[in-house]
């Protein structure tokens, strides 16, 4: 199954957990994948200010516009970076037919270059 997601911001994070329950169809296992390579898919709590503090932190540790390489493409390197950084996929076992997230998990859907309609790829093993 897919979702489709129309970011708004060219950085922000979605909380997109109720989204992929309803993807869940059986099986033991969800996997959760963005197929976009500036974007990426984590496990985290989705508490605001913990939200800005991710954003904030990886715009540090990978600051935009620092003359990468990449840039002289398209001006978006930082994106590729960061979305490396944290990867573009997820892993959650499923526990009668729901997800066995712990009480402060969400799945969160991280964009680096937006904004764009975007997929997540959800599938159940």
């Amino acid at each position: 199954m897919e979702i489709t997601l129309k970011t708004t911001r060219r950085v922000e994070i979605i909380d997109i957990t109720g989204e992929v329950e309803k993807c869940i169809d059986g099986g033991d296992l969800a996997v959760v994948y963005t197929p976009h390579t500036t974007t990426s898919v984590v496990i985290n709590e989705g508490e605001s200010g913990l939200l800005e503090d991710i954003l904030e932190f990886m715009e540090k540790l990978v600051p935009f516009g620092k003359g990468y390489k990449h840039d002289r493409i398209d001006s978006n390197a930082d994106a590729h970076l960061k979305a490396t950084i944290l990867g573009n996929s997820v892993v959650i076992p499923i526990e009668n037919g729901r997800l066995a997230l712990g009480t402060w998990q969400s799945i969160l859907f991280v964009e680096f270059d937006g904004p764009r309609t975007r997929r997540v790829v959800v599938k159940t093993i």
